[in-house]
């Protein structure tokens, strides 16, 4: 990589030497260059970072904080939910279980008389 930077300076100081271009845009465009280069550096560099850290088994912050915002938010409406379930479970059954009750007791008065 060392020597692509040089050969690309070199061949930039040549063209300014030669009168081709002009220093200033020389300058803007090694600037630009290492603008470029640093960009894809830095994504690199982050790739690398979340893939290791990955690995080790750790997560963002700001996934880990959604996480507990959700789990919060599960907690609150838990207890509704569940009083809804227990209720709904409670009707049907105790319909039934009435109407068992009454059907041996009207079996067990036919047996008496």
């Amino acid at each position: 990589m060392a020597n692509d930077i040089f050969a690309t300076l070199r061949t930039y100081l040549s063209k300014v030497t030669d009168g081709d271009k002009s220093a200033t845009e020389v300058a803007s465009t090694v600037n630009q260059w290492l603008r470029e280069g640093g960009e894809a550096l830095k994504v690199k560099i982050e790739d690398e970072v979340e893939r290791s850290v990955s690995k080790m088994g750790f997560v963002k912050r700001g996934e880990f904080e959604a996480l507990k915002e959700e789990v919060a938010r599960l907690k609150n409406t838990s207890p509704q939910v569940t009083a809804t379930k227990k209720r709904a479970k409670k009707s049907p059954s105790a319909k039934p279980a009435t109407k068992k009750k009454a059907a041996k007791k009207s079996s067990a008065k036919k047996a008496g008389k």
